[in-house]
């Protein structure tokens, strides 16, 4: 999803189709509107972004303002937000395959976490999302070179920079919690061969929703052996003040 706007970039940089975008104004318009409407695409959610703004001439840009709603059932509007995405884009590899995007670094960052009874959560819901409505990776693997007309992007290195984490659990009986998760780094998405690009956007959440997926998960056990520890405190406090008191 993220990804979409310096894939689209490098198509039209490879199609010639930038200088037609970049004299009528509309690129950075056009870039909003496929992130968009492929994000909500993929993720089954609506994915909404403020402002795009792309520099053509020096492989930079940022994005503005992505929000990617909750499923319903679920009681905060959203499920991931960050204020500003930044990308850097290898123009040498441009010519080469595959495309180097080197590095994207996601600021602000925030993930609301809801877990249910069962163990699922909203975050989990929108990974099974992404997982059906995304091919497999072993496919895109076995296919030989010579069918796949789509250039091929790798991404050095992405950073989500200290992701502020809101963890739910009344579920269990338990209430919010907020954390500051360390920053999370992911390195070499689409392997050394790169991926199609219209497949490197997906591949890119679901690496960065399951890394969030799994800390909230280490955060969730620790609060609640947290909370029972202090009930059993509580509880041994209240029997020394009847026997005592």
């Amino acid at each position: 999803m993220k990804i979409i706007a310096s894939i689209i970039v490098v198509l039209l940089l490879l199609s010639g189709g930038a200088l037609w975008f970049l004299a009528n104004g509309s690129l950075n318009e056009y870039i909003k509107s496929q992130i968009e409407t492929v994000g909500t695409q993929v993720t089954e959610q609506a994915v909404t972004v403020k402002a795009v703004d792309i520099k053509l001439t020096s492989g930079a840009g940022s994005i503005l303002g992505i929000n990617l709603a909750n499923p319903e059932t679920y009681s905060q509007p959203n499920a991931f937000s960050l204020a500003e995405m930044t990308l850097d884009i290898n123009l040498e590899s441009l010519t080469s395959s595959p495309i180097i995007i080197d590095a994207i670094v996601i600021k602000s960052p925030e993930a609301f976490v809801q877990f249910t009874q069962t163990g699922g959560s909203n975050i989990q819901d929108i990974l099974d999302a992404i997982e059906r409505n995304t091919p497999k990776t072993e496919t895109t693997v076995e296919a030989p070179a010579s069918d796949s007309k789509e250039p091929k992007v790798k991404v050095s290195k992405i950073i989500l920079a200290g992701t502020a984490l809101t963890l739910d659990l009344s579920a269990f009986g338990n209430k919010e919690h907020n954390a500051t998760l360390p920053d999370i780094t992911l390195n070499n998405v689409g392997g050394d061969a790169g991926l199609p690009a219209s497949q490197l956007g997906s591949e890119i959440v679901k690496q960065a929703l399951s890394t969030i997926w799994q800390q909230a998960k280490a955060t969730q056990k620790k609060k609640l052996i947290d909370n029972a520890k202090d009930k059993l405190k509580e509880k041994a406090k209240k029997k020394l003040t009847d026997l005592f008191g």
